[in-house]
């Protein structure tokens, strides 16, 4: 695993979820990395890109990590 400096770390390592419309709570982000990076490499097409949308989102660290575009949030 790459060693990441302890500052640039998110030292909460909970983190909440929303795919397909169900939302986790997760106590640890690195399992929670790990669930959907394994969802995303069993996955292709769309399914793929949202799996890996969240993957990339908790990656940079975020809190709340989401399949839904920025667009369907406007619309409602």
């Amino acid at each position: 695993m790459l060693n990441i400096p302890e500052l640039a770390m998110n030292p909460n390592r909970k983190v909440t979820t929303k795919c397909y419309g169900e939302v986790k709570v997760w106590e640890d982000r690195e399992e929670a990395q790990a669930y959907f990076l394994e969802a995303m490499m069993n996955s292709d097409g769309a399914e793929h890109d949202r799996y890996s949308g969240i993957y990339i989102q908790l990656q940079n660290g975020l809190d709340y990590c989401t399949d839904e575009d920025d667009d369907e949030e406007d619309e409602s």
